[in-house]
This record gives structure tokens, sequence and C-alpha cells, in this order.
């Protein structure tokens, strides 16, 4: 479960994307097909967009069970969810080529920064479950233990500085650790070959090596710092569709809210669906992996997608602090619980 890291051209890949492309959908008014212009207005759809942060996992098993369930076409919504562009789901979702998408605390919070008006929703898994993973066999247990090894990593310089914070943390020199770009590499075949450690989520990859029987050892970002305990992954939608939809950001958080919830309740079914839906996916892994991940989305909040502006604020400040960002984070403009259901609908 990789992300799609685009923080530091994520402006020039908004002007880029927004130059290129046209109106999302059905969103944007009277676009509709013949067929449809038939069809009784009590029963016509909203065409809407939602693009995934990457390939599809159970991170967004909820989208998936809202489309199958009928939970969106409750609403009176026609989504369609696809698969990130070039310039990433960030620039998609700010530039209109979709309505929604699926984001992260950290490009947000860069984005808003840049000038770029996107806006976290809802927040789908409520505590970070990332962290630096190695096989057990390499006896990395604690930052310090990075000393001599090789990092595989994308490219961010997010990464840099959260190996150095970590290992300052522990009192270790971050200037001992290898760090080389890994890409789109298999993390198992990656370790065997070419690297130590790599930045991975837990519910994910983490679940994969349990039933691989080739055990991790997860050094967690949430162990070491307050501040790391930022939400990962997150609905997101732009200021534009807040403005002037209000009413349908509210219907497609109603419906993807009940489809978390159902993902929360019912695991096993849940894992069934996405399944379904993505037939590529092992069946297996995204079993095990719903059972894991479904007590998470919620976790500790008193409803699925609740967000916490000292959040917002605390990783915004590390960023600063390790000079990820250009200016302070204005907290109140990167998130939104407004369009949320209630606790217990």
């Amino acid at each position: 479960m990789k992300r799609v890291i685009r923080t530091t051209a994520l402006a020039a890949a908004f002007a880029v994307a927004l130059a290129g492309c046209g109106k999302s959908g059905g969103n944007e008014g009277a676009q509709s097909s013949p067929e449809a212009a038939q069809t009784p207005a009590a029963v016509q759809k909203t065409d809407i967009k939602v693009v995934l942060d990457w390939s599809p996992n159970t991170n967004h098993t909820g989208l998936y069970v809202a489309k199958a369930k009928g939970y969106f076409a409750e609403k009176g919504l026609n989504v369609d969810i696809i698969q990130p562009g070039a310039g990433g789901a960030d620039a998609m979702v700010a530039s209109g080529a979709a309505d929604f998408g699926v984001s992260y605390q950290e490009g947000i919070t860069q984005a808003r920064t840049q000038s770029v008006p996107i806006v976290s929703i809802a927040a789908i898994i409520q505590h970070n479950t990332s962290g630096f993973a190695s096989p057990a066999a390499k006896n990395i247990k604690k930052p310090k233990d990075f000393e001599g090894k090789t990092y595989g990593g994308w490219g961010s310089p997010a990464e840099n500085a959260m190996i150095d914070s970590l290992m300052q943390t522990d009192k270790a020199d971050p200037s001992k650790v290898k760090i080389v770009n890994m890409g789109d590499a298999d993390f198992f075949t990656a370790v065997k070959r070419d690297i130590d450690f790599a930045w991975i989520y837990y519910g994910w990859t983490g679940i994969e090596s349990e039933l691989r029987k080739e055990p991790l050892n997860m050094v967690y970002l949430t162990d070491y710092s307050k501040q790391l305990d930022y939400y990962t992954p997150v609905l997101a939608t732009s200021e534009k569709v807040i403005k002037e939809k209000p009413e349908l950001v509210k219907s497609f958080l109603e419906a993807a809210s009940q489809g978390y919830q159902f993902a929360i309740d019912k695991p096993e079914e849940a894992a069934g669906v996405l399944s379904e839906a993505v037939p590529e996916l092992d069946k297996n892994l995204v079993l095990a992996s719903q059972k894991w991940l479904s007590p998470k989305y919620k976790d500790d909040a008193p409803r699925w997608g609740e967000q916490k502006k000292e959040v917002w604020e605390n990783y915004a400040k590390w960023m600063l602090d390790h000079k990820l960002l250009e200016k302070s984070l204005e907290a109140d403009k990167a998130f939104t619980n407004e369009f949320l259901p209630p606790a217990g609908k």
C-alpha cells in the first residue's frame, strides 16, 4: 500500500492539470446522456468521480462498499472510482478533474501552503498506522538500528526528515543511513536484494508479511512523537466544490460514512465486496487486511471521519520545524468536519 507523493511539485502539477482538463462527469450542470434525458428527474443521478491515491486496497473499502451496496445511488450519486493521473490525486481534485479524492494530511498541508485549494473532509483512518519496516532477521528494532543500513524510499524530502527526526530521539546519527530510491519496487523483493528497511502501512504490507510468514520488525512513527500521529489517508475535495455544491459534499460523505461503517461492522463481507470489485487483488490478503484495519477506521473517535485541529497543527509544526513547509499552515482552512453525518446516524 503505497501513496503517490507529489508534495514539492504539487502547485506545478495543479497548474498543468487545470490547463489540460475540462469539467468532470455530470457534476458541472446539464451534462447528460440521451438516455438520462429521458429518465424522470426524480431518479436522475449526478455523475461524480472519486480518484484514489494508489491502487485499490482496504483503505478504500468503504468507497467500494458504498457503491456496491447502493449507498451512493440512494443519495442520487453515480460514482466512478478512478486511478490517479500523472500529477496525482490532489492535483486532480484541485483542478476539478475529480470531484473527490483520497489524499493524506502531509499532501494537503503542503498544498495549502502553496495556495492549492483542497480540503480534507474526512479521516479514513483515525490514527497513523505507518512506520519503518524491515525483515526480522535484520534486527532493526529502534531508530538507532538504522545506522549502517540502507533505506529504500521514493525520493520525498519528508522521508529524510522523518528518519532524521526519529534517529535524533534515539541519539543516533542520521548520516550513517544510506538512502536510495526504490521507486515502485516490491518491498519483499527489495529487502532481499537492495535495501534493509522501508516505510510501509502495516495494514497492507505488514499483513502481507504475516501471510507470507516473513516476520517484520516495525518502528512505528507514533511510538516516537505525538506530532507524527497524523491523518493518512483522508478524503478530500476542492474549495470550489464545497462553496458551490455543499449538498453534494454532504450526500457523498453520508454514503461514504455508511460504507465505512459497514466495513467496521462486517469486515469479512466488506472484504468480499472489495475483492469482487477488484478481482486482481489477493483475496486472502484483502480479508486479513480488512480484519486488521476495520477497528482502526473509527478507533477512539466519536464518529468515523472526525478530525481534530490539534492533529493538523501538530504535524504542520513538525513539517515547518523540519523545513518541509515554506510557511505556517492555516489549519482551519485545511480540513472540515462540517459535512460528516452526526454520530450514530
